[in-house]
């Protein structure tokens, strides 16, 4: 339920850079002039920064850079009846918290957002470095009751979306390694990382996790990773406005979700690949249980999965395992 704060925020950010009274504020919230201003200290605890100035009142001159759900819920365009969203300051994982909050009851969809993660992971159960940076750590659950089998173009459907609402609030290109990194010249800005609970042959609960560096500066990886990862910010040359982009991305998110249980995807998936797609042409090997296959990438069918062709012509189709791109000799 919207609260004071909601107003608030959503006052200021409807006049952008331009002034509003304390006085206006008081009269549309039917509270004292006392109440906006103890309001406004909360926010600036928060880490938002205004102006105030003596008859003309305040305005929004920056966000803070970590997550607020009061301001993203703000500029949340998307919004699914019973959607909440949470805010932690550290967790061990927020795919974990998610299967946690979905197991208590807690009622789908929901999102789970943590300013750092002591217990990170991707694919694999490797880490994810998630240091209290400006990156983001979300994961968004849902409750599907469908066949496992109707799931398989899941996450790569997800990361396809991800990756459009990047080019389209950035203007930057990234490409999607299947079936799980988002890239920008080899180097990983995110990763993916979907978990599901199966009860008989339905899927129970389904947790969509996402690690985005967004707003780590160049210098901030230790040791090896400052060769192998890059920021947003990094790539553009210029931080985000964090809580106008994590508004936007939960939103895709929610929306690309409606639109894969409803089966539109299929007209648009395969638009999205090519667009997208970080592998196409490119030699690799691909370890499956333990077996290193070689060969060139010649697209996806239908269920997402990775069409290989080897040395000898022939093409063999894999659902899972782990690529890396061969190096040109």
């Amino acid at each position: 339920m919207p609260t004071a704060e909601h107003f608030i925020l959503r006052e200021l950010l409807a006049r952008d850079s331009h002034w509003i009274s304390g006085t206006t504020l008081a009269t549309k919230l039917g509270v004292s002039r006392v109440a906006v201003w103890q309001h406004m200290e909360k926010l600036r605890a928060a880490g938002f920064v205004f102006e105030a100035q003596r008859a003309r009142g305040y305005r929004l001159t920056a966000p803070p850079g970590t997550p607020h759900a009061a301001l993203i819920e703000t500029q949340l365009k998307v919004r699914p009846r019973g959607f909440s969203l949470l805010v932690l300051d550290e967790i061990d994982s927020t795919n974990d918290e998610a299967a946690r909050q979905l197991a208590s009851g807690r009622a789908a969809p929901f999102a789970v957002i943590a300013r750092r993660q002591t217990s990170g992971r991707g694919r694999l159960g490797r880490a994810w470095h998630s240091a209290a940076n400006g990156n983001l750590y979300v994961s968004v659950a849902f409750r599907p009751r469908v066949p496992p089998e109707r799931m398989g173009a899941f996450t790569l459907w997800m990361g396809l979306n991800v990756c459009e609402l990047i080019a389209n609030f950035t203007r930057l290109t990234p490409s999607l390694k299947w079936p799980n990194d988002i890239l920008f010249d080899g180097r990983k800005a995110g990763g993916m990382l979907t978990e599901a609970r199966v009860d008989a042959d339905q899927i129970r609960d389904l947790v969509f996790g996402l690690g985005l560096n967004l707003n780590s500066p160049a210098d901030g990886w230790p040791g090896d990773l400052a060769r192998r990862a890059v920021s947003l910010a990094e790539v553009g040359g210029t931080p985000l406005d964090f809580n106008r982009f994590t508004a936007a991305l939960l939103g895709r998110v929610l929306l690309a979700y409606q639109k894969f249980m409803d089966g539109d995807y299929t007209k648009t998936f395969a638009d999205l690949w090519h667009r997208f797609d970080g592998l196409r042409g490119r030699s690799i090997v691909l370890v499956e249980a333990g077996r290193r296959h070689h060969g060139t990438v010649s697209g996806l069918d239908d269920e997402g999965a990775l069409l290989l062709r080897d040395a000898h012509g022939r093409t063999h189709r894999f659902r899972a395992g782990e690529v890396t791109v061969e190096k040109a000799s």
